[in-house]
């Protein structure tokens, strides 16, 4: 772009980030982009070094600027570096993913030429462990996107939501920026740009929102099972509010899991009970298990021969054999539902609950 771009601020909120934040804000310091005018490190607090280190690269560069979160909420700490911002384009950045090197480039153009409110790449899964890449392989399997328009890496055009985002100040600010209240906020955030924007005509998402192959970012999932069911357990809870704050403003399978999973458990609690197991739901619900398990192992099979060059970026020694991926897909698509299931109903009891007390 030009000497007359719009100029831009990166915002990062951390927390313990010590062994990533200092190679990241360097990256994004050599960008090409030409009016880059500071990079905004919100810390919620780190004790590890994150501070020091985003400290001594301030006084190197005086466009690092450290932002002190007492929040600690993540949320709050964009919104804390949106409030300073200088920059006409605000860029939503973490401290745990890998950006391309024109990534800050291919953001800004993207913005201005589509006239998009908010812009990004899509969510490209990629692992240094065995369990990361059961994760990055159900990202790609429809049961693990559910069909979302920026799990798809190839994908361009107008949708509900991207990874990160890269928006415009000053409508970030007239829309009420990040809340800190939804566990989602990013897709919440989207919801309120949706409607924001002009209506989009024959079934056309409104021009508010868009996802480009030519933004590309890498993310890290959850190295543990126990915290991949945390984290979804947390979205289950952050698209309930979501879906009760917004109606009729979510695509279905924001609540697919919690609609499918509670019909079955009715139909094979009521087999159970008044039916004597005659319609055989434990053994359909078996064969769905197979099923899935299957999903996991076509998933792996499908990547197979790109996997090391599109997902790993660890140990080229340590590479997981395909049965081992298969497996983990397998177990991560089975898990993720569930997870998300059980954070959904949490969320709806807790709520019912508080009614019932005030009352």
């Amino acid at each position: 772009m030009s000497a007359a771009s719009p100029s831009l601020t990166i915002a990062i909120p951390t927390l313990n980030e010590a062994s990533n934040i200092g190679p990241l804000v360097e990256r994004f310091l050599a960008t090409r982009y030409p009016n880059l005018v500071e990079v905004l490190v919100a810390d919620g607090g780190s004790t590890d070094g994150t501070r020091e280190a985003v400290r001594e690269l301030g006084v190197r560069d005086g466009r690092v600027v450290l932002v002190d979160n007492p929040g600690r909420i993540q949320a709050n700490g964009l919104n804390l570096a949106l409030e300073r911002a200088r920059g006409e384009i605000f860029l939503r950045a973490d401290a745990h993913c890998l950006y391309a090197p024109d990534y800050v480039e291919r953001c800004a153009e993207t913005l201005v030429e589509t006239g998009a409110l908010n812009v990004g790449g899509a969510q490209r899964f990629v692992a240094r462990t065995p369990f990361q890449a059961g994760i990055a392989l159900a990202s790609r399997s429809l049961l693990g996107s559910g069909g979302a328009r920026y799990r798809d890496p190839e994908r361009s055009g107008w949708a509900e939501t991207v990874y990160l985002g890269c928006f415009w100040r000053d409508v970030l600010r007239e829309v009420g920026a990040y809340s800190p209240k939804a566990t989602n906020e990013d897709y919440e955030l989207n919801i309120r740009l949706l409607a924001k924007a002009q209506p989009g005509t024959g079934g056309e998402l409104p021009h508010a929102v868009y996802v480009s192959s030519r933004i590309r970012v890498e993310y890290f999932p959850r190295a543990s099972w126990q915290s991949l069911v945390r984290q979804y357990y947390w979205y289950g809870r952050g698209r309930c509010r979501t879906i009760l704050q917004h109606p009729g403003k979510s695509p279905l399978r924001s609540s697919l899991s919690f609609w499918g999973i509670s019909a079955l458990l009715l139909l094979v609690a009521l087999d159970l009970a008044a039916l004597g197991g005659r319609l055989h739901t434990l053994a359909f619900l078996a064969a769905g298990v197979v099923a899935v398990l299957a999903e996991g192992a076509r998933t792996a099979l499908r990547f197979a021969g790109r996997f090391r060059d599109e997902f790993w970026r660890g140990d080229p020694r340590a590479l997981p054999n395909l049965g081992l991926r298969a497996l983990l897909c397998g177990v991560v698509l089975l898990t993720q539902p569930v997870a998300h299931f059980s954070g959904f109903a949490a969320e709806l009891a807790s709520r019912a609950l508080g009614r019932g007390a005030a009352q």
